[in-house]
Formats: C-alpha cells, sequence, structure tokens
C-alpha cells in the first residue's frame, strides 16, 4: 500500500491475510471467526483472538504512521475497514463494471466500453499472487476471471461499434495469453473476418480446435462452432457496423474553437432544429444480468434458439415456453439464451417483465404493455386506457423492429396473449410452472435437474475445482442428495464457499439429516426445504431475523437502507446487515446504486421460505412495526423527491403517518435526480401504497398515494395512479379517515382531468371540496378550486372559472404555498390572454415566472414561458415570441419531452403562420407532425395536419392541402372531436371555392 510518506510494508504472514480480507470487503463487516477459518483452517490456538487482535493493532498503527486516510473499526462481529471511495481499485472496478451494464442498457455502448477499458487499467498482475494462503488464491483467481470477463465484454461492445481493423492486434494478444477461451477467440475470428481476412479467420478456429482437443479432449462449443459454419456461409449478419466515434473523440471535436460571431450582423430568428435522433425509436435493453456461474446444456440451448431464430426468418413469430419446478433454473436459462443471442440476432432491443405469476400480486397485462410503450419511447399521456388499444399499439411498433420479449414466471395463457408480437421479425421466451398448453404455435421446454457432470460443474465454480477433485465420492453424494437442482446445489456450495475448512462430507452428511427431518415432504420440496433450512439454521440470531423481517419487503428488488428500516437499525452503512444473507446465497445482490450500496433480490421460494418462518417466530405486532417503518421510509424519501422537484413542500397536502429516515448521505445522493429516482422506485413505490393499505396503515397510506403524483403526472403514469389511489382510498374510508379521503379524491380529479374525463373529474372534485369545507382545510379546498377551475375553463365557463382561480389564490396565500399560486397565476392568464387583455396576462405570467425561478421549479417555468410565448404572439410581437419559444423547446428537448417538443413547434408554426413566414411554417408543422407521428398520437396528428393544410393552401398547393384535410377530416369524424371537425370543414369549403394565393 502507498501512504503520503512512501510505501507501507505489511510484514508477510496473518497480518497480509487480515489485510488482504478486510480490503476485498472494505466498508463490509468481517467477522472474527471468519478470519479465524482464514488463518488457521484446520484448527485455531487457544491464543488465536488476542493473535488477531494484536495484528489489527498494528495495523492500525501502520496506517497511521504512513499517515493513510483508512481505519480499521471494531464492530461486531468483527472488524470493518473504512476508506474513501476511490482508495481500494476492487471497489471502483466493481463498480464501474455496473455502471457499465446500465450504460449498455441505455444503448451507450461506446461509453460503456470505454469505462470497461478504465476499470480493467486498474489491475497491476494477478490478484492477490503474492500470499500464500489456498482461499486468498481461489479469490485471486475468480477476481482474474472477472478482469477477463471485463475485457471480453468492452472487446465485444467495440467490435460493435465497427472498430474490428483496430482490434485485431489487441485481441490477438489475449488469446496468446489465454488460449482456451472460446469467447476471446471467437471474437478474433469475427475481427479477422470483418477486417477482409476471412483465412486467417478460420486458421484461428481450427487452432482452437486443435487445442482444446489436445489438452482437454473436447470439441469447440457450438457458439464458436456457429461462427465458424456463419464465416464459411459468407452470412450478411456478420458484415461489419459503421465505425462509430468513441466518446473521447466526440469530446474533443465538440471543442474545437469556432469562428467568432458577427456583431454587426442583424440578429435572425434561428431555425428550428430538428427533434433529437431516436425521439420515439428507443432500443430498449431491459434483461436482468446473466448468470455468472451458468452451467449449460448445449442440446437444450441449441433448441431454444433454433425455435426462438427459425430457419433463416422463413417463420412465424418464434415462441419458446421454459416450464419447470422451483429452482430448477427456468430464468437462468431464460436469460442467458437472450444474452447470447439478443444483440446480434435482435439488434432493435430486448424487453423484460418479471410477471409475478405465483405471487399474490401478478402483473396484469394491461401494466406490462404499458411498461413496454414506455420503453419504446411512447410518453405516458399517449399510452391508451384500454388494453386492445395498448395491444395494436404494441404490435404496430414492433412491426418492423426485430426484438426479443422475455415473459419471466408467467401465471397463466391469458397473462400472456395480450404481449405477443404479430411480426415474425420477433420472438418471445417465457418461463412458467405450468406448460401453458393454451399457447398456440410455442416450443415447449419441460426443464429438467443437471445431471451428474452439469451439477459438478456448477458446484466447480462456487467452491473452486480443487475442493471437488479432493473429495470426489463426497461431490457426487453432494449432487445425489439436493437431487440436481440448480438452486439447492448453489445455496449447499455458497454455505461451502462461506467456510473453506469444512470438507464436502460434513456438508453432504448435514444435509441428508435434515433431509431425513424432513421426509414427509414431497421429494422436490423436500430437496428445497432441507437446503434452506440447513442453512438458515447455521445463520446467527440477528441474520434469521434479518432473513424474516426483509421477506415483507414485496418489491422486485430491494434497497439496502430497507434492511436497517424492518431492524431500526440507524447505522449509516444498513448493507452490511444483509451482507451475510449475500454470502450463503439466500438473498442476491443484483445491482449497485449510485451511492455505491447494493440492491437485493429475493428467490421467490426462498421468499416464501423465509415469511414461514416470519409467521412461526414473530408476532403480527412486530411485523406491524417493521412494515410500518419501513413504509415510513418510502414516504419519507419520497416526501423529499417531491420537495426538490417542487422547490419545497408546495401543492401537494401531507398526514401524519410516522417517517423512518434512510441515511441522510443515502438520500441526499439518491434524489439528486429526484423525478429519476422515483422512476427507477416506482414499483416499489406502489407495492408499499398497497402494503400500507392491507396493513391498515391508512395515513402513510393516502400520503404515500398522493405524494407519487409528482411522478405519475410527469410520466403520464395514469395506470399506477388510478391503482395507488383507489386502494388508498379503500383504506382511508375503511379507517373513516375524512382528510385521507378527501386528498385521495381530489387528486383522483386531477388524474381525470389529465385523462380528458370530466364527468369523473367533477364528481371527484366535488366530493372532495365538500369534506374539504367541513373540516375548513384551507389547502386542500386550494386545490380543489384549482381544478375545478380548470374544468369549467375548458367547457368554456370563463367567468365561473376565474372566481374560482381567485378563491384558490387566497387560499393558497392563507397556507403560504406560493408555487400552487403561482401555478393558478399561469392557468389564468390563458383566459386573459383569450379575452384580449394581454397586459394583465403578461403581468401574471412575470410574477408566476419570478416565484418558480426563485424556488427553482422548472417545469412550472418551461409551462409559463410557454403561455408567455402565445401572449406574445397575441401581441403580435413574432420576433420576442420565437425567441421565448425556441428556449422552451430546447428544454424540453434536453429533457426528452416528446409531448411538450410537440406542442412547442406546433406554436412555432404559428408563430412564422402569423409572420406570413410560410416555408418556416411548414417546416415546423412537418417536424410537429413527425413527433406526432412516432408516439403514435392520431388526434395530434390530425391536429397538425389541419395546420399544415391551411399553411399549404396559402402557399397555392392545394392539392397537397386537400389530401392532408382529407385524412385530418377523417381522424376528427372517427374520434368525435367537433370543434376541430367544425374547423376542417370550413377550410374544406375554402378549399373548394377559388384558389387561394399568399
Amino acid at each position: 500500500m502507498d501512504g503520503p510518506t512512501g510505501t507501507v510494508r505489511i510484514p508477510p504472514g496473518r497480518q497480509e491475510i487480515i489485510l488482504a480480507c478486510l480490503l476485498m470487503e472494505a466498508g463490509r463487516v468481517i467477522g472474527t471467526s471468519r478470519l479465524l477459518d482464514l488463518i488457521w483452517p484446520d484448527e485455531a490456538p487457544d491464543t488465536a483472538r488476542t493473535q488477531i487482535q494484536i495484528c489489527v493493532s498494528r495495523l492500525r498503527k501502520s496506517f497511521a504512521e504512513a499517515g493513510l486516510t483508512v481505519s480499521v473499526v471494531s464492530r461486531a462481529p468483527g472488524y470493518l475497514l473504512r476508506t474513501g471511495d476511490e482508495t481500494v481499485d476492487l471497489q471502483v472496478f466493481n463498480r464501474q463494471v455496473m455502471a457499465s451494464r446500465v450504460l449498455v442498457k441505455e444503448g451507450r455502448d461506446a461509453e460503456a466500453a470505454e469505462m470497461l477499458r478504465a476499470a480493467v487499467a486498474l489491475w497491476r498482475g494477478p490478484c492477490l499472487s503474492g500470499i500464500p494462503n489456498e482461499t486468498m488464491r481461489s479469490w485471486g483467481v475468480r477476481l482474474d476471471e472477472d478482469r477477463l470477463a471485463a475485457i471480453e465484454t468492452y472487446l465485444g461492445l467495440e467490435l460493435g461499434l465497427g472498430r474490428s481493423h483496430d482490434l485485431v492486434g489487441e485481441i490477438s494478444r489475449q488469446v496468446h495469453e489465454n488460449p482456451l477461451r472460446e469467447r476471446l477467440r471467437g471474437q478474433l475470428m469475427l475481427a479477422l473476418h470483418r477486417s477482409g481476412r476471412q483465412a486467417e479467420a478460420l486458421d484461428v478456429y481450427r487452432a482452437g480446435r486443435q487445442l482444446l482437443a489436445d489438452e482437454l479432449g473436447l470439441e469447440p462449443g457450438e457458439e464458436l462452432r456457429q461462427l465458424e459454419r456463419a464465416i464459411l456461409a459468407g452470412d450478411p449478419a456478420l458484415l461489419a457496423p459503421t465505425a462509430r466515434p468513441t466518446v473521447t473523440e466526440v469530446a474533443a471535436r465538440s471543442g474545437d474553437p469556432q469562428p467568432p460571431p458577427d456583431r454587426n450582423r442583424a440578429a435572425a430568428p434561428q431555425p428550428v432544429e430538428p427533434a433529437t435522433p431516436g425521439y420515439g425509436e428507443e432500443r430498449p435493453r431491459q434483461l436482468p444480468a446473466d448468470t455468472a456461474d451458468f452451467v449449460a446444456n448445449e442440446p437444450v440451448l441449441r433448441t431454444v434458439e433454433a425455435a426462438l431464430l427459425g430457419d433463416d426468418g422463413q417463420r412465424a413469430l418464434g415462441l419458446v415456453v421454459i416450464a419447470g419446478k422451483p429452482g430448477v433454473g427456468k430464468s437462468a436459462l431464460a436469460t442467458h439464451v437472450a444474452h447470447r443471442i439478443g444483440r446480434t440476432r435482435f439488434p432493435d432491443g430486448q424487453l423484460y417483465c418479471d410477471l409475478r405469476g405465483v405471487g399474490a400480486d401478478p402483473v396484469s397485462p394491461q401494466d406490462a404493455l404499458g411498461r413496454f410503450l414506455r420503453a419504446l419511447g411512447i410518453p405516458g399521456p399517449m399510452i391508451p386506457d384500454d388494453i386492445d388499444e395498448r395491444a395494436e399499439m404494441y404490435r404496430t411498433l414492433l412491426a418492423s423492429r426485430q426484438l426479443l420479449v422475455v415473459l419471466d414466471d408467467a401465471a397463466n395463457e391469458a397473462q400472456i396473449s395480450p404481449l405477443l408480437p404479430g411480426s415474425s421479425s420477433c420472438a418471445v421466451v417465457v418461463t412458467s410452472r405450468s406448460r401453458l398448453a393454451g399457447l398456440p404455435g410455442a416450443m415447449r421446454i419441460e426443464l429438467e435437474v443437471l445431471d451428474r457432470t452439469q451439477a459438478l460443474e456448477l458446484l466447480s465454480r462456487v467452491i473452486g475445482e480443487a475442493r471437488v477433485a479432493r473429495e470426489p465420492a463426497a461431490a457426487d453424494a453432494l449432487v445425489r442428495t439436493v437431487g440436481g437442482l440448480p438452486l439447492a446445489l448453489r445455496i449447499v456450495a455458497a454455505r461451502l464457499a462461506a467456510r473453506p475448512h469444512w470438507t464436502l462430507a460434513s456438508m453432504g452428511h448435514r444435509l441428508a439429516s435434515e433431509r431425513h427431518r424432513l421426509d414427509e415432504l414431497a421429494h422436490g420440496e423436500m430437496t428445497m426445504r432441507a437446503s434452506l433450512s440447513l442453512t438458515h439454521d447455521g445463520l446467527s440470531n440477528a441474520e434469521q431475523r434479518l432473513l424474516r423481517l426483509f421477506s415483507l419487503a414485496d418489491g422486485p428488488t430491494v434497497p439496502g437502507w430497507t434492511a436497517g428500516a424492518l431492524l431500526d437499525d440507524d447505522s449509516p452503512f444498513p448493507s452490511d446487515l444483509v451482507e451475510p444473507l449475500v454470502d450463503v446465497q439466500m438473498l442476491d445482490a443484483v445491482a449497485v446504486e449510485r451511492t455505491g450500496e447494493f440492491r437485493y433480490r429475493f428467490h421467490e421460494v426462498i421468499r416464501l421460505f423465509a415469511r414461514e418462518q416470519l409467521a412461526l417466530h414473530d408476532s403480527p405486532a412486530v411485523q406491524l412495526a417493521a412494515t410500518e417503518r419501513m413504509i415510513g421510509g418510502w414516504v419519507a424519501l419520497a416526501e423529499q423527491a417531491h420537495a426538490r422537484v417542487y422547490g419545497g413542500d408546495f401543492t401537494v397536502l401531507h398526514g401524519s403517518g410516522r417517517r423512518w429516515q434512510p441515511p441522510a448521505a443515502y438520500a441526499e445522493s439518491v434524489l439528486s435526480e429526484p423525478i429519476d429516482w422515483l422512476d427507477s422506485e416506482q414499483p416499489n413505490l406502489c407495492l408499499a401504497v398497497d402494503q400500507a393499505a392491507r396493513a391498515g396503515l391508512h395515513e402513510l397510506c393516502w400520503d404515500l398515494a398522493t405524494t407519487l403524483v409528482t411522478l405519475f403526472e410527469a410520466r403520464g403514469y395514469f395506470d399506477q395512479w388510478e391503482y395507488t389511489h383507489r386502494r388508498a382510498l379503500e383504506a382511508t374510508r375503511a379507517a373513516q379517515n375524512r382528510r385521507g379521503t378527501a386528498a385521495v379524491l381530489g387528486s383522483l380529479g386531477t388524474m381525470h382531468l389529465s385523462r380528458q374525463q370530466p364527468d369523473e373529474a367533477r364528481r371527484s372534485l366535488g366530493l372532495a371540496l365538500k369534506i374539504f369545507e367541513e373540516l375548513d382545510d384551507r389547502h386542500g379546498l386550494a386545490l380543489c378550486r384549482r381544478d375545478l377551475a380548470l374544468l369549467e375553463r375548458q367547457v368554456g365557463a370563463e367567468d365561473v372559472a376565474l372566481a374560482l382561480y381567485e378563491q384558490a389564490i387566497r387560499d393558497f396565500e392563507a397556507v403560504g404555498d406560493v408555487v400552487g399560486r403561482a401555478g393558478v397565476l399561469t392557468q389564468s392568464s390563458y383566459i386573459w390572454m383569450r379575452r384580449g387583455s394581454t397586459a394583465l396576462a403578461h403581468d401574471q405570467l412575470e410574477e408566476a415566472l419570478a416565484v418558480f425561478r426563485e424556488v427553482g421549479y422548472t417545469h412550472g417555468e418551461a409551462h409559463a414561458l410557454r403561455r408567455a410565448g402565445q401572449v406574445l404572439l397575441r401581441r403580435g410581437e413574432h420576433a420576442e415570441a420565437e425567441r421565448v419559444l425556441l428556449r422552451v423547446l430546447d428544454n424540453v428537448r434536453r429533457n426528452r419531452d416528446l409531448i411538450g417538443e410537440g406542442h412547442l413547434l406546433r406554436n412555432l408554426g404559428e408563430v412564422h403562420e402569423a409572420g406570413k413566414r410560410y416555408d418556416q411554417a411548414q417546416e415546423a408543422y412537418r417536424q410537429a407532425l413527425a413527433v406526432r407521428e412516432k408516439i403514435i398520437d392520431v388526434g395530434g396528428v390530425a391536429v397538425v395536419r389541419l395546420d399544415l393544410a391551411r399553411v399549404l393552401l396559402r402557399s397555392g398547393r392545394a392539392a397537397e392541402a386537400g389530401a392532408l384535410l382529407d385524412q385530418a377530416r377523417e381522424s376528427f369524424r372517427d374520434r368525435g372531436m367537433r370543434p376541430e371537425q367544425e374547423q376542417a370543414d370550413l377550410l374544406a369549403r375554402e378549399l373548394a371555392g377559388p384558389s387561394v394565393r399568399p
């Protein structure tokens, strides 16, 4: 180690082993018993614990003398190494690898490749090579394997970016150093082939085949064989993509000096920029991570791939159903296959949904379609309510794409059918405990347990080949005992990996005894219960308690702070509490947040086991208290997220439910982008509302539901808005909670307004207003009157609307809600603008803008600026209107707000049209039309077609105008858009008269 005063020398032996272990697990507690097992694997002396303490004391002294900003902290049941975020290369490497996966899912392959290169550059040789300890050596081998995997990943990404020629030398060197790595050999073959060196590519294959035969007596894997066949056949799928610049190259180019502006040139209106590339054309990458120790059954893999890919594309939809009992590896197989073929054969993306078919709350087809449509680039407000319309939009978007869909843990055919694409260019993998015989045309795979060879390979990957080789008979017996069930084998293997001094024979005896105790169970269930019970009984009391309580968290993946809430432990590093459960595979660590904290997930079988233990050992009162703290943590974070969006606790009501505060540093980090955090945690937050309703925590329930409108409104999550509020309404009414009931009804009224359901909106808002009047709740009254005013404005009752706006302003002033008041000023300015009182409208908007800017509410500022641009247009100040609208357009494009972009482009068209700049008006309208078409906004498309037809007619292009007008009129008739239809009929009559010239 290096410190400010030079290199810190750590003597070999016990200190070196302890330091290495602490560094490997920096930030986590290492139990003293684990250190004892590492240093004395056979039998520790009586003075062992004292010797450990002496070693730790000497390490602390060495650190202090060298001026290192690290410390070894005593924390039960052992020690913890505190370091800075960038101090330990292994932690930096792991964070960068995890971050690269996120970049890949976002389609940012070039950035991901550069990040992985930086991560690999941290290596300075074989890991832990200088420590004479068998366990350390096995750790080092695993870490070096992680490095090689990262190299293979960035090479694969860069091959996909079209850089084959530049990579040949580097991949050749890697193949020379790692001649048995088939993935590297395949990458070298591909790079050579794409560089026009087919003969050399085939030589590389033949050399690898000979080496495998000589060294291992094996043939190359199917993937390598397929690549050889493709090269021989000249498969066009192997053609190199066009090379794309690296992030560094792009940054360098953007730094080129620009010519100075011509200050003598008169300012001209800026041209409308084209929409951001890729809008509405997203390539989702939703697959979960591949299983690192996945053991392939090659015949099954080939069968699944052949069914998905078909014969040269001459097939119907590729549909595979993978069925089997719990723990047999259905999800792992589906994910592995999807990763193998997803990138190359389905380049337009991969969709994934855990349908939770065996859970108490399976995902509905309607909800799954909503998720998929958003992932494909459709904004929330554009997603129809009707499931048939959603399915039609989904099939339309997939009709021209090559896309793979993975539907995990399906309950039945009815849950699956609406999610099937209609195009043979796509394929679907389904996993289920049942065979789903009602799905026509599906290839069904009944997944069996691992055979002996596969099971031993999996065991070797987890605990190391050397341990398996030392006890071959015991390894065979252990595999037979778990019945070849992958999940059970992984759990048992994890227990062995955590206890390197245990023999495989001793583990086999323990497991056989546990199975005998549970012999009343069916064989498959007995295998799992025995494995789980054995591992559970080996945990400490505190770890067993956390496992039980953690099963209360319903979400698909759960952040580490929930462990602190469930245990009422305010530790700043709550993930430390969870890691012992990860070590024995009772929980999976599946992602890393920007804070460096992990996210966790239960296998459903283990969750059910943990809940059984919960019912046996924890009273309903204990469970309720833990649930209340956990939901209180979600409420606290959601409340802070709302305040960051709105610049304070404005335009929202809160209840008296008890909060539980997650670590402040965690909250500060994850809430730096509050809407993004709300979006990423949306499944957990909605499940928390449901769980609060079931538990009778009505104050937390309605509070969380209404606070989440911050997300629902911003992203158009109307399904989630309605579901959470219906559940909250049931809870508040059952508890006779009148204020909570009114708050939920008022928020439902806002939702109905957004959905253009005026009758439902009036009914909900009227009920809420009555209760708030009885309670004399000024804040609730302000929110209801604001929305009722908007409702009256929409039906043309502008005087009634203005009166309600005035009352709402007084109510907001009374409770100090400055943002609520500014929002009312923005809304009422529209009426004054329509009435010609542009000066009053302008003054109201200036006052609102000042408030929004002061508190930092950017969405309110953008809305008010757009209104200001419309006011300027009404006043004939075309150049200033264009300047303001262009500024807002730039903002909505940065936020990828497609709906806002469509509105702004249309407004700019109106500005150009009013100034008789018909060419520019056409361009703006055409861009608005393109945006609307991308998001399949049929009504919006028709409105812009009417605008464009009008401008074309003014430009003397009557024939083109007539064609657009016919399309618009048909849409208006089909959708019952009467005011727009009347405008179109007027223009049609004008078109039928004498030709019009500008």
